[in-house]
């Protein structure tokens, strides 16, 4: 019995893996950093018996409620992701499995691995409303790419879309990936309607360096990128500091930053009524576009999330806020289960990449119901 996890975005350590009845792990924490919350590894052992699991010291994990009613995602192929009942005693997540195949992996969320985000930007900007621009490098070399969608003009809104801020929220990739194949696609009149009246700027990956390094949260030097907004710098988050030049360069009247909540099992959306400037026409739009995601998918609901914040008490280095009190504009947080969206489950795949790719879908005609209220 081996078990790896020497692969771009692999994570684990093994504390005993000498009896399959009694396979011991944990999970390495982002480097420069305590987050320890995404796992990635590979078991190659005898098929058709049964091995045993224990992932230890999840309390001291970055969000110890993530793993109550979490079922762990596998995979024989790395296209198909299903899930494997877990349970969790306040410090152990423990499962069994057995292996139809020698080799099986096992991950958080199902993987958004560099390759594919590689030919999502490239097989993108093959559309003729697409380009293609390289904004700058990361601290390990990688580069912060950006696509535009559309032809820009005085006259059109300005959409920004963010993804993947947090590394191992593989879910906001996917959901990219999803909206980007419906916006560029010349038979949706959905996406040519909105093509009309905006231009989109998407950036599918905010921090390469942590998703190659198997990161929950951070980028290279353990810097929590959606905490960066207000004062980001070369040095330590250029992520965000060549994004953010862009956006002051372009303006912006719409932004979504897509994210996945590890413990929450619902889609929802972080609105931005806690900033300085929140006034009657942003509370406006964002009720209108939650209206319209309500009425466009049963897999949005707007119940359950995170607690509002007090007039003027928004956390302004937080991408989304910064964005609503820079540029007055509707500006959100998108968040995904890790779990499964329960009011509508599904017990093999619970969340999954292809539920993912739909809600990305959906988001996009739901832009088209607020575009010309912009």
């Amino acid at each position: 019995m081996k078990i790896f996890s020497n692969f771009e975005s692999g994570n684990i350590q093994v504390v005993d893996a000498q009896s399959k009845d009694s396979i011991r792990l944990t999970i390495k924490p982002d480097n420069q950093s305590e987050f320890a919350q995404w796992f990635y590894f590979r078991l190659e052992s005898t098929p058709q018996e049964r091995h045993s699991f224990q992932l230890l010291n999840l309390s001291a994990s970055a969000y110890p409620d993530g793993w109550k009613n979490y079922d762990v995602v596998a995979s024989y192929d790395r296209e198909e992701w299903f899930r494997i009942p877990a349970t969790f005693d306040g410090d152990t997540l423990t499962f069994s499995v057995i292996p139809e195949y020698s080799s099986m992996y096992f991950a958080y969320f199902a993987p958004y691995s560099y390759e594919r985000h590689q030919d999502l930007l490239h097989q993108a900007q093959m559309n003729h409303d697409c380009q293609l621009e390289t904004l700058g490098q990361t601290l390990d070399g990688n580069d912060i790419s950006l696509l535009t969608i559309g032809e820009p003009d005085k006259d059109k809104k300005r959409i920004w879309i963010t993804a993947r801020q947090h590394p191992g929220e593989t879910m906001a990739e996917w959901f990219t990936e999803g909206l980007l194949q419906r916006l560029l696609d010349d038979t949706d009149t959905v996406a040519q309607a909105l093509l009309d009246k905006a231009v989109f700027y998407v950036v599918p990956n905010m921090n390469p360096d942590g998703s190659i390094r198997g990161h929950l949260r951070t980028n290279a030097v353990g810097v929590n990128l959606n905490r960066e907004w207000q004062a980001p710098s070369p040095e330590k988050s250029p992520e965000v500091y060549y994004v953010r030049a862009k956006m002051l360069e372009t303006g912006v009247d719409m932004f979504l930053d897509i994210h996945g909540d590890e413990a929450i099992p619902y889609n929802f959306i972080a609105g931005s009524e806690g900033v300085p400037s929140y006034d009657e026409k942003m509370a406006h739009l964002e009720t209108a576009f939650k209206n319209a995601l309500l009425t466009i998918t049963p897999e949005f609901q707007d119940q359950h999330g995170y607690p509002k914040n007090e007039p003027g008490m928004a956390n302004l280095t937080v991408g989304s806020k910064w964005v609503a009190e820079q540029f007055h504009c509707l500006s959100n947080t998108i968040e995904m289960p890790f779990k499964d969206h329960i009011l509508h489950p599904n017990e093999f795949y619970g969340w999954s990449p292809e539920r993912s790719v739909a809600f990305g879908q959906d988001v996009l005609a739901a832009i088209r119901a607020v575009a010309d209220d912009l």
